[in-house]
């Protein structure tokens, strides 16, 4: 068995998943925090609305996850958990490439996704009846990072390598 060596497309590579994961994360801790503080404040006021407030705080956190999925997805077409494959720089650069729409994506949605998320907690904490059209509300930002998500798989699936 003939021993691969790290190579420049490795790091490229790794630096692609590591952007998907770091910026999706980021924009969902973000995102998240925004949406708690608001959630805090309406349970403060009514604690019986704790049960719908969450759900609405946690959406923006799903951006981290496919950041994290994407990032799983290039290490296993890389083989970083067993036997390295051999890449060229260019090879690591498609797979960056194809990172990118994660990451950013990822990042500014999670962020905008928990403002959207504030007023629907805002909403629910004034009338209870709103946590529907509140959930639909934050879930019509998640459509964009399910994008995102999809042509980063495709790019890294579809990435040359043998």
């Amino acid at each position: 068995m003939e021993t691969v060596v790290f190579t420049m497309g490795h790091f490229y590579a790794i630096l692609g998943a590591a952007i998907a994961f770091l910026f999706s994360g980021i924009g969902s801790s973000i995102g998240v925090s925004i949406a708690g503080q608001a959630a805090a404040g309406v349970t403060a006021e009514d604690p019986s609305k704790f049960g719908k407030l969450l759900p609405l705080q946690l959406l923006p956190a799903t951006q981290g996850i496919y950041g994290l999925i994407i990032a799983f997805f290039v290490f296993l077409k890389i083989g970083l958990f067993g036997q390295l494959v051999a890449l060229t720089t260019e090879q690591g650069l498609f797979l960056l490439a194809a990172c990118l729409p994660m990451g950013i994506v990822g990042m500014m949605s999670a962020v905008y996704q928990g403002k959207v998320a504030v007023a629907g907690i805002v909403s629910v904490g004034k009338r209870v009846e709103m946590f529907g059209k509140a959930m639909t509300m934050i879930a019509m930002v998640e459509t964009y990072a399910i994008f995102a998500l999809v042509i980063s798989v495709f790019g890294v699936f579809m990435a040359p390598i043998a």
